[in-house]
């Protein structure tokens, strides 16, 4: 079973989303950065579960995912539920001869997003949207994914979702927090009232601490609630608690795709343990 068709089952999914190290580190912190995502592949391939490696996804350089996932494989895990992300802030050119080594190394699925244009390089095009429909001009066996954020305007959300030109088969959302349903909420009841065919994975993401500086910081990037975040962990919750709170409150909703963003870098796996165990136990 593929990465695509886990995501269509009529069951829940707690997925993770993971990032590649820093560019350019010192040697030996990068060889234990390797070690790290070799370990947390191999286990994480071995749970019911979809794999995504971001793309610069904080405006840092960072090291290729692609490169990353190829030699993690090592034959030790199949990459039908490891799925890159391809952001456009890349040359056209390198766009497609990413596609091209993923799709010779076995990746089936990618995920096609715009990528922050606040920081680092421009966009070689516009809109994802844009970049998806080269890529399925030019690969058309590969499922693609794309986004969608809950608290824009649900209307125009779903709109994007339902157009001839989204060019993908599924679409992850922004993060979002058992802080901040209602909007969550309205999107989903638009996304079903209007019968979005595809498949959507809802970002949850596991805050390591209440640290006022890294929330603020942050909200550079999502939205964070910060006062109830901060008031979670001032009840003594624990985060695994606070990122099971989430996925059951999602659960509530109806909503059983997910994944996890943020587990690190460190043994990660065992952090996803944590909150299945949290989750499960209701």
């Amino acid at each position: 079973m593929n990465a695509l068709e886990r995501m269509r089952e009529n069951r829940p999914l707690l997925a993770v989303e993971m990032r590649p190290p820093q560019a350019g580190l010192p040697s030996a912190k990068g060889m234990n950065f390797w070690i790290d995502v070799h370990h947390t592949i191999r286990h994480l391939a071995a749970r019911d579960t979809v794999t995504f490696m971001t793309d610069n996804a904080v405006g840092q350089a960072e090291e290729e995912n692609l490169r990353h996932l190829v030699a993690n494989l090592a034959g030790d895990a199949s990459p039908a539920r490891l799925v890159p992300f391809l952001t456009s802030k890349h040359t056209l050119d390198y766009c497609l001869m990413y596609v091209a080594r993923a799709v010779s190394n076995g990746f089936d699925t990618l995920t096609i997003l715009g990528g922050d244009q606040s920081v680092g390089p421009p966009r070689c095009v516009e809109f994802a949207w844009q970049l998806r429909q080269i890529i399925r001009e030019r690969f058309p066996a590969v499922t693609l994914g794309g986004w969608a954020n809950p608290f824009r305007d649900r209307t125009a959300q779903v709109d994007f979702l339902l157009r001839p030109t989204f060019f993908a088969e599924f679409f992850l959302t922004q993060i979002v927090s058992h802080h901040n349903l209602r909007e969550v909420e309205q999107f989903q009841n638009e996304v079903r009232r209007r019968g979005v065919p595809h498949p959507g994975i809802y970002g949850v993401f596991y805050y390591q601490s209440p640290n006022p500086a890294t929330l603020a910081r942050m909200q550079h990037f999502f939205p964070v609630p910060i006062e109830g975040v901060t008031h979670d962990f001032a009840q003594g919750l624990s985060a695994e608690e606070i990122t099971a709170r989430t996925i059951r409150a999602l659960r509530n909703l109806g909503i059983e795709k997910v994944y996890i963003s943020n587990l690190g870098f460190k043994k990660p796996e065992e952090r996803y343990r944590k909150i299945l165990d949290v989750v499960e136990a209701g």
